[in-house]
């Protein structure tokens, strides 16, 4: 496939006015319900040569705070230090971001243009209970709307029954110490990864 065209004559007919409609260019009181009640967002950047990634984001329900029905802000939290999403975002500012709610399948997309700030108007509005933000990234919203709770529902990703009991998940540590080629025991790189995240969670 290499046009849009072709995906519209091969199975993808153009979708219904609704579908464009839903769209919006500022927050309204339903978006900022949806963001007081969220506690996980996934974030999508891209660099100057658009290499893209997506990081998670999460804090307490209500940590991505609406400053006004143009604007959202959350604090930066502790992380791997790696800043990948911010060392992107100072590269090139557009972003998409994902707002999650436990146990509702549809969810919140808001796009827009990020910044980062040490404003301390906002540093205060974002600030999350047991730390105090150094860091604030904000985003200029450009369009927000909801997303159809489809994948959620074929993923069973809310139900219970349907997860995977926890001796049958991946082992983190094991990944983290095959991309990293170190020798040394599968249980102590978990008890170290453990660890961190009681001692760096925020």
């Amino acid at each position: 496939m290499t046009s849009v065209s072709e995906l519209r004559s091969d199975g993808y007919p153009e979708p219904p006015p609704r579908a464009w409609a839903k769209e919006i260019d500022a927050l309204d009181e339903h978006c900022a319900d949806f963001l007081r009640r969220s506690p996980l967002s996934m974030l999508a950047t891209s660099d100057a040569d658009g290499r893209t990634t997506v990081t998670p984001r999460g804090g307490p329900p209500g940590f991505v705070r609406v400053l006004d029905a143009k604007r959202i802000a959350w604090a930066d939290l502790t992380g791997n230090r790696r800043i990948d999403g911010l060392r992107q975002i100072l590269d090139n500012p557009q972003v998409g971001l994902l707002f999650l709610i436990p146990g509702m399948r549809e969810t919140l997309r808001i796009d827009g243009t990020a910044y980062l700030t040490r404003d301390p108007v906002v540093l205060r509005a974002v600030d999350v209970p047991g730390r105090t933000a150094s860091l604030a990234v904000g985003v200029a919203v450009r369009t927000a709307f909801v997303h159809c709770g489809k994948a959620m529902i074929r993923s069973r990703v809310w139900q219970p029954a349907s997860w995977p009991a926890p001796e049958e998940l991946p082992s983190a540590a094991a990944m983290l110490l095959a991309a990293r080629s170190e020798r040394i025991p599968v249980e102590q790189a978990a008890a170290s990864l453990e660890q961190g995240y009681v001692t760096h969670l925020w």
